[in-house]
């Protein structure tokens, strides 16, 4: 499944676990490209089509959400499913995604 950037939302869709996340690596590049265009600074990342996720695919959107902050743009995840939520927290990934989730905290 691809991803879907707009002016002030991201979708995320599909398989984001070790089978899943190469395919995420090439769509997330391209949506970097389009980033450094994003004149708006603040980008909600919307989770609720990620069908599964595992500490691959968490470490794959912590690296993301870095490079887009890197580039100016201010990220906060929306919408995650309810097993991804037990994941971030179950994995001790809290502090990671704190910034960027406040249900994390």
């Amino acid at each position: 499944m691809e991803t879907q950037t707009t002016e002030h939302e991201h979708h995320l869709s599909g398989d984001w676990t070790i089978a899943g996340v190469i395919t995420q690596v090439e769509a997330l590049s391209h949506s970097l490209e389009k980033l450094s265009d994003h004149q708006n600074k603040r980008l909600n990342v919307d989770c609720a089509k990620i069908d599964c996720i595992d500490m691959s695919g968490l470490q794959l959107l912590h690296v993301w959400i870095q490079c887009a902050n890197m580039r100016g743009v201010q990220t906060q995840l929306i919408n995650l499913p309810e097993a991804m939520q037990q994941i971030i927290q179950r994995l001790g990934l809290n502090q990671s995604f704190t910034d960027n989730y406040p249900g994390a905290a």
